[in-house]
């Protein structure tokens, strides 16, 4: 059975355990192990912070050298882009060489994302091209994240599913993940 880690922002859930449980089994619906990241190194009163976050770095990427392959949850967090350890994750992962899947509960553009993000005012220089208020470009190449996110998936598995959900589900819908989940096992199945 293939082994996929789960990444995303599930871990800072209300209930991440319900929401991870609820991962591993569509997982293991569609032939496949999900790997969940919350509680994989034990919390250690005795060590500091520093250590505790030290040991779960080292503990996670043992457990991604082990996956045969990560899905991640692309969903915007905390801004317009996707979880920023997420996406170390999925570079860690295309680095070892090994399948990213990807989905979001947004099908909107990074550039649509930015342009409603928090009241932000960009403004378009010239057709195409679009600046924020501090001067820098807007990535313009119409992906649904940065270029080095989306390219990290066209190059692995070319397999990203997007769709809208209601903002109050935009954690909690799994629609997309066992959409992507279903596609996953047959890519791996396709390239055994």
């Amino acid at each position: 059975m293939k082994r996929l880690y789960l990444a995303g922002p599930d871990v800072f859930a209300p209930d991440p355990m319900a929401l991870g449980a609820r991962k591993m089994e569509i997982c293991a619906r569609h032939g496949l192990e999900g790997i969940f990241p919350m509680g994989i190194t034990p919390w250690d009163p005795s060590l500091s912070t520093r250590e505790q976050g030290l040991r779960i770095f080292d503990g996670l990427e043992r457990v991604m050298r082990d996956c045969d392959g990560a899905l991640v949850n692309m969903t915007p967090f905390h801004g317009p882009s996707m979880d920023v350890g997420s996406a170390f994750e999925m570079g860690f992962m295309r680095a070892l060489h090994k399948p990213v899947f990807a989905y979001s509960n947004t099908d909107l553009s990074f550039l649509d994302r930015v342009r409603t993000h928090g009241g932000t005012a960009i403004v378009e220089a010239r057709p195409g091209v679009w600046y924020d208020a501090h001067g820098m470009e807007v990535d313009p190449l119409g992906w649904r994240d940065n270029l080095m996110i989306d390219g990290s998936i066209e190059r692995s598995s070319g397999i990203h599913v997007a769709a809208r959900v209601p903002d109050q589900e935009l954690y909690m819908a799994l629609e997309s993940f066992e959409s992507c989940v279903k596609l996953a096992a047959e890519w791996f199945s396709l390239n055994a």
